[in-house]
């Protein structure tokens, strides 16, 4: 039985690349040499010229967030634009919650 693919990201080169997923092997960017970013099997990537949500996708990834499969499907919310982000990233300010929980809240407060 084969693997299953997993999606890897590299967010220099803004490319996503699927693969079986290993923990022991470290995966790196056909283009630029880095490493690359597991992102999970839920994850599809932006289009290569769209800069922003890249940019996004970026502030995700750095917070924690990933792309996995939950018991009922997708991966739930994620933010697709910079001003969900920011409106998310100002509530954790104010109230203390935690950067990853705030960017995954499907509503604000």
């Amino acid at each position: 039985m084969a693997h299953a693919k997993t999606s890897y990201v590299c967010l220099p080169c803004r490319a996503s690349y699927k693969q079986p997923y290993g923990k022991d092997r470290e995966r790196i960017c056909p283009r630029c040499a880095e490493p690359l970013i597991h992102v999970g099997s839920a994850f599809a990537a932006p289009p290569l010229r769209d800069r922003a949500a890249w940019r996004t996708l970026s502030v995700l990834l750095h917070a924690g967030v990933r792309f996995h499969k939950s018991c009922c499907g997708g991966p739930g919310y994620r933010p697709r634009t910079l001003r969900e982000v920011r409106e998310r990233m100002a509530h954790a300010r104010r109230t203390g919650e935690p950067f990853a929980r705030a960017l995954v809240r499907p509503e604000m407060p």
